[in-house]
């Protein structure tokens, strides 16, 4: 089996790329899908998150605001960080990424059971910043150029483009930036382009990633 990262940088399009990887038969997984499981009410993570943050992250029905913990996470408001600390990101990192990492790695396991030459795709905006690079053999990093983020950003979330690029570069700044992952890269998929475009490149790095897995499962 062929363990593989997917990442990028914010709105970079990571999600697109991962399900034109799912089309072709690769086994996908979203990190923040998994995070969102270990946040419902009643779990470890959930009980942490709100410990560390408080009750003003709750809905009505005991569920975490999501909207609300990533703003007061990035938040510069004193009133919401530590002495020293631009935003509260990295403590909210500590409580939940060790737990979705243990997720992703049993993930993994399971698929590598059922298929040896099987490629097990997980798709995780930090990945590098988290430390988990060394945990995949092969990194396929997404990019796509500054403008291009903020103008996706404010579609998916329906805000105008100002709101959508105080957002964006508040992100951006608790993430290393697009030069560093490209470093790290085993693949690098240009999302700047047509849509088209994206998907040949897909389908080449799948090609090779077919191949390696296979070679993988007979050494």
């Amino acid at each position: 089996m062929l363990k593989v990262g997917l990442t990028g940088g914010i709105a970079s399009g990571k999600s697109t790329v991962g399900d034109m990887f799912a089309g072709l038969g690769v086994p996908v997984i979203q990190a923040d899908v998994i995070a969102h499981q270990l946040m419902q009410p009643g779990e470890k993570v959930y009980c942490e998150v709100v410990r560390h943050f408080g009750d003003e992250i709750l809905n009505p029905d005991g569920t975490i605001n999501r909207s609300r913990l990533a703003e007061l996470a990035f938040s510069s408001n004193p009133r919401f960080s530590k002495p020293g600390q631009s935003s509260r990101v990295q403590e909210l990192n500590q409580i939940v990424h060790p737990a979705v990492i243990h997720a992703q790695e049993e993930w993994m396991a399971d698929v590598g059971r059922r298929d040896p030459q099987a490629i097990a795709m997980v798709e995780a905006a930090l990945i590098l910043e988290a430390g988990a690079g060394r945990r995949f053999d092969r990194l396929v990093v997404v990019t796509c150029q500054p403008e291009q983020r903020i103008e996706r950003w404010a579609h998916k979330q329906n805000v105008d483009p100002e709101r959508a690029r105080q957002e964006v570069e508040r992100r951006m700044a608790a993430q290393l930036p697009d030069e560093e992952k490209i470093a790290a890269a085993d693949y690098v998929i240009d999302n700047s382009r047509s849509l088209q475009e994206t998907s040949d490149q897909v389908r080449a790095v799948y090609e090779k990633l077919r191949v390696e897995a296979a070679e993988g499962a007979l050494t």
